[in-house]
């Protein structure tokens, strides 16, 4: 392998007329431009322009829950009642449902695939599975419970084309400790921070592409059906909870104050204090003492909810403006350790900012809350609410909060399978946060850089580069739970955003993509898009063929090299114009940009596309001129992951 340069970016190669010697090319342009398969093929469900078939079916899943949490012995018990509705084809003898508590237990799966230590817990304690028909008759049903999945066998199947069942769970489980999961208890100067989530047992997705799809939660993320959830949460009077969607019942819960200044804060863009820092001691910030409360919560259409509770909460809110003309709620909860405006004082302005930018560029947010909590499972999000770092500060706090948000569109909204996807999440998440941070304050904390994979803040370009070049480095579509730690971020979240980028910015052009991306989103909004329904639908409505760039950046972890090889006039002569040799080295193509520099300080930039590669590994740019070329140069804006940046340019004497 070519050794390849990264810290001389922009050096300029001396020649004669020709550049230095440079290896054989290992590009073969049969094989870059073979005929693209798409993981998925095109069928009645799924159409050929990437949008849902005119037989696309989805089934749903609402819940009401009702638990209690006990703090002391951080023992949460909980009753649901799950109505699934079976809109697919055919009738369903079985649930599956995901029982994300037993990754904790010592002899999971997961256990043996994570290099992160787990305090381990017993799991979920299943004490009864019942299923209701349509007469309101109740009986028991029998589970099978294997590893994070547990199977529910029905007495009588749920019929075809819209037939529904209930079924009735109870459960409990013990919380893990403070450990920086996606979920846990941690402690605080004025009491422990419950961050609760994959608190109850959760349908599987029954889809057209795999039938049930039991993937074993082992630590990547998730895939849920859409539905309307009714939760109630029971906890100690001197907790606060704050949960996904809203809260039906601020009076039985709330201090009159208190609900006073939540309306104020529902009309203002200035943050507005619920709970102040030195009311968090104060039992009268508590509408009664001893005993306990239950905070009841309704979110429509989403895919889960979590809550956090605590008695030593902070609470700020201030209003979020949406398109026209609605409006939401943005709210922020932490520990008085957490206070002040060089932290968490700001965190109800990062997520209202970051909450209206997406909703301005993207896709109107949905629900009525929007909610950040500190601990230390952050970041980490749900819908309606995210955890974040409770000693996150400054542009470290902005960053992750705008993050986290973001998973909102991808993929509370647009519902991807990221247990198997995590560049559909991620990757396009992080792609959105670029224009947030560069808008947030006129720049202040842009450009976004995750400090994980670009340690040293360089050209983003040069960094990827990188990252192709490492050939033990997976591709992008390899599945989430096969992609080692040490790869998750430089692929799922940086190759993934990097994708976009060169899509935009290189291939589709801002016009075309955006309007393309918008559509993906509104199309799929609250569905189930497989990576063959985004590359045919970014295909279809940006007008391009793009089976060279998913088979180079998503199939496969190709690197790119193109280089100048030769720079001559044109019949011996420069007012003729000049005839520049150009190579494409590795298997990766990407249009390029040529600039030619002139002796009298002019320059002149000509795009080489990349259909030029269909036929050729070199080939000959002739360019129209009247004055000597001092120098070719490919790439001027570093903007392209070039292997070796020192033959992209070629000086003449």
């Amino acid at each position: 392998m070519r050794a390849l340069v990264f810290s001389i970016a922009g050096a300029l190669a001396m020649a004669v007329g020709i550049a230095a010697a440079a290896d054989a090319p290992n590009f073969d342009p049969l094989k870059t431009f073979a005929p693209f398969t798409y993981p998925d093929p095109v069928n009645a469900y799924r159409s050929a322009d990437g949008r849902p078939g005119p037989l696309f079916w989805q089934n749903r899943a609402d819940y009401a829950i009702e638990a209690t949490l006990d703090p002391d012995s951080r023992l949460l018990t909980g009753r649901e009642t799950i109505t699934y509705t079976n809109h697919s084809p055919g009738a369903l003898d079985v649930l599956w449902l995901q029982l994300d508590q037993n990754r904790y237990k010592p002899d999971a799966r997961g256990a043996f695939t994570s290099q992160f230590p787990t305090k381990f817990t017993s799991g979920y304690r299943v004490a009864s599975v019942e299923v209701q028909d349509a007469k309101g008759h109740r009986q028991s049903a029998q589970w099978l419970v294997s590893d994070t999945r547990m199977q529910v066998r029905l007495p009588e199947a749920v019929k075809a084309n819209g037939g529904s069942v209930r079924v009735h769970i109870a459960w409990s489980f013990t919380v893990p400790g403070e450990f920086g999961g996606r979920m846990d208890v941690n402690a605080s100067k004025n009491g422990d921070i419950f961050e609760m989530a994959q608190w109850y047992p959760r349908l599987c997705v029954y889809d057209d592409l795999r039938g049930w799809d039991t993937a074993p939660y082992l630590n990547s993320e998730f895939y849920l059906e859409y539905g309307d959830f009714d939760y109630k949460v029971t906890v100690p009077s001197d907790m606060i909870v704050a949960g996904s969607g809203e809260l039906v019942n601020p009076r039985d819960v709330l201090t009159a104050t208190q609900i006073k200044r939540l309306d104020e804060a529902r009309h203002s863009d200035r943050t507005v204090m619920i709970r102040t820092s030195a009311e968090v001691t104060d039992p009268a910030s508590r509408p009664k003492q001893g005993g306990t409360l239950t905070w009841h919560f309704r979110m429509h259409n989403t895919r889960d909810v979590a809550f956090g509770a605590s008695k030593a909460f902070v609470w700020d809110a201030a209003r979020i403006n949406l398109p026209q003309g609605k409006t939401a709620l943005a709210m922020s909860v932490y520990p008085v350790e957490s206070a002040g405006d060089a932290a968490w004082g700001r965190a109800t302005e990062y997520l209202k900012a970051s909450t209206e930018y997406f909703s301005k560029e993207w896709f109107p947010y949905p629900w009525p809350v929007a909610i950040n909590e500190a601990g230390t499972a952050g970041g980490m999000e749900y819908p309606g609410i995210t955890f974040d770092a409770k000693r996150a500060r400054g542009k470290s706090l902005h960053m992750v909060i705008a993050h986290e948000i973001g998973h909102s569109w991808f993929p509370m909204i647009v519902g991807s399978n990221e247990r198997r996807h995590a560049w559909m999440d991620e990757g396009f998440n992080t792609f959105i946060d670029i224009g947030e941070a560069g808008a947030f304050g006129h720049g202040v904390y842009a450009p976004k850089r995750d400090s994980e994979y670009a340690p040293k803040g360089g050209n983003p370009a040069d960094e990827i580069a990188q990252v192709l070049a490492d050939a033990d480095a997976p591709a992008l579509l390899n599945g989430a739970d096969e992609t080692s730690e040490k790869y998750r971020h430089p692929i799922s979240y940086f190759k993934g955003a990097f994708g976009l980028v060169l899509l935009r910015e290189q291939i589709l052009g801002p016009e075309r993509f955006d309007g393309a991306f918008r559509k993906y989103i509104a199309t799929w909004a609250y569905h189930h898009p497989s990576p063959s329904d985004f590359f045919r639908f970014m295909e279809s409505e940006g007008g391009e063929d793009l089976g060279w760039f998913w088979r180079g950046w998503y199939q496969h972890n190709w690197p790119f090299d193109m280089a100048v090889r030769k720079v001559e006039p044109i019949d011996g002569d420069w007012s003729h114009g000049a005839a520049v040799t150009v190579a494409n080295l590795d298997p990766l193509v990407l249009p390029n940009t040529l600039r030619l520099t002139y002796d009298d300080g002019s320059h002149q930039d000509v795009r080489v596309p990349v259909e030029t590669w269909q036929q050729h590994r070199e080939y000959v740019v002739r360019v129209p001129g009247t004055r000597k070329v001092v120098s070719a140069e490919l790439d001027p804006s570093h903007a392209l992951p070039e292997a070796d940046r020192v033959n992209d340019v070629l000086r003449m004497k």
